[in-house]
């Protein structure tokens, strides 16, 4: 009773729109007074889990991701983008998913994608007479690349909660996320070819329009070479590498891109800081209400549950990634994976999924969600971002997750070698 007493709490804070973590402090406070346990007992799991040296790598990701974003690091990347694609119809608006992978490869923030691309995008695509509504639903749709291409965050918090290893979780949903920006380039082909669209002209000299614009964004391209090189060649671990990431970002913003000034590094700092003050206490209190949850052997419950429906594995993981589903449309990809990871990895694993498997499932999943409505908090960002209103945009935000981002979820579910290849090519 007292399980679903605490359901029916969070789900209630969540749509009054309290934030995640006092919403999931409120169900502390009712387990306190009504279950019959000493919440206190549980605080010292919460100190314990996040002192934790792989958690260290996530604020300084924000922190790297909050100064790209001020420095203009993105903007040299879709200028080469859309030099390549810009006089193919439609080919501006698919810059923008290979931007937004691009960027979401260095910054690992959905949220800092979306701003940052978004801002710098939408401008471009109106002068070309792109439609309001599915260009902002596409940007919408392609920033949670940021969760898919490593570095990713949610990635590093999975590996952490699961005991296992960052760079096979990262590894793992590499592929998935070629695959999603795949199908978001063909459904926005798709969708832009009645549209009247300004084709961008050829320069006079290509070649070296080309190498020019490469050069000037050959500092950000060297970004992610040297994060992952790092990670993946044994020199840096993911933590050590969040750091390079820092130190790299500020003098490229500052004196290469300029768009990181003496006038806005505290601003950017504070941003920042108040982001990683959030999410750090967002995952101290979803920690401890997992804690909670494994105590009462909910788990075993939930197993019990779903195996009592049916012993068909497809059915099993297609009831595991609605669960999901509903998870991530009422929270953010953190919180929703805290909650999910520990909750459904014995489901899976006791039908087979790896648990490196099971990241990649878990990170496109809660993608889709977290702009899929009703709360879909990336669909409201981007709307603001873009400056677009939400009802133009959720028809083709619904084509995009009907059409690439829930193809991308079946494969990656029911075919294991998307997830597993990569992680056993480089790892044996």
């Amino acid at each position: 009773m007292i399980i679903l007493g605490s359901l029916a709490i969070l789900c209630l804070l969540l749509l009054i729109g309290v934030s995640v973590p006092l919403s999931f402090g409120g169900v502390l406070v009712f387990i306190g007074l009504f279950g019959g346990h000493d919440v206190t007992g549980f605080l010292p799991t919460g100190h314990w889990k996040m002192n934790s040296i792989v958690l260290l790598a996530i604020p300084l990701f924000i922190l790297a991701g909050a100064i790209m974003e001020r420095g203009r690091i993105a903007a040299p990347l879709i200028s080469v983008a859309e030099l390549l694609v810009g006089r193919i119809h439609g080919g501006l608006s698919a810059a923008a998913v290979f931007a937004s992978g691009i960027f979401g490869s260095i910054s690992g923030s959905a949220a800092a994608t979306l701003t940052c691309i978004g801002s710098i995008m939408m401008p471009h695509l109106k002068a070309a007479n792109y439609p309001r509504g599915p260009a902002a639903a596409l940007i919408v749709a392609a920033c949670p690349l940021g969760l898919l291409i490593p570095p990713s965050s949610s990635q590093i918090l999975y590996a952490w909660v699961a005991q296992q290893s960052v760079l096979r979780c990262f590894l793992s949903t590499v592929v998935p996320g070629l695959i999603l920006i795949t199908l978001l380039c063909v459904v926005n082909f798709v969708l832009m070819r009645k549209a009247d669209l300004k084709l961008l002209e050829r320069p006079a000299s290509y070649p070296q329009e080309f190498v020019r614009r490469a050069g000037r964004a050959f500092p950000a391209l060297l970004m992610p070479v040297i994060i992952l090189g790092g990670i993946y060649g044994g020199i840096m671990t993911p933590t050590e590498a969040a750091g390079v990431a820092v130190i790299y970002a500020i003098p490229v913003g500052l004196f290469i891109y300029r768009g990181l000034t003496p006038q806005n590094i505290w601003p950017t700092l504070r941003y920042a800081g108040t982001t990683i003050g959030v999410v750090m206490l967002m995952v101290f209190v979803v920690v401890i209400v997992s804690r909670f949850l494994v105590f009462e052997d909910i788990p075993g419950m939930a197993e019990e549950l779903i195996l009592s429906i049916s012993d068909n594995p497809v059915v099993i993981l297609l009831m595991v990634n609605l669960v999901m589903i509903l998870i991530g449309m009422l929270m953010d990809d953190i919180s929703g994976l805290l909650l999910s990871a520990p909750l459904l990895l014995p489901i899976v694993q006791s039908v087979g999924m790896d648990p490196v498997h099971f990241a990649a499932v878990l990170g496109v999943n809660l993608g889709m969600a977290n702009i899929t409505p009703p709360t879909a908090p990336l669909l409201y960002l981007g709307a603001k971002v873009t400056d677009t209103p939400v009802s133009e945009m959720l028809k083709p935000t619904f084509i995009m997750i009907f059409f690439a981002w829930l193809p991308t979820l079946l494969i990656t579910t029911f075919v294991p070698g998307v997830a597993l290849w990569l992680p056993d090519l480089v790892f044996g």
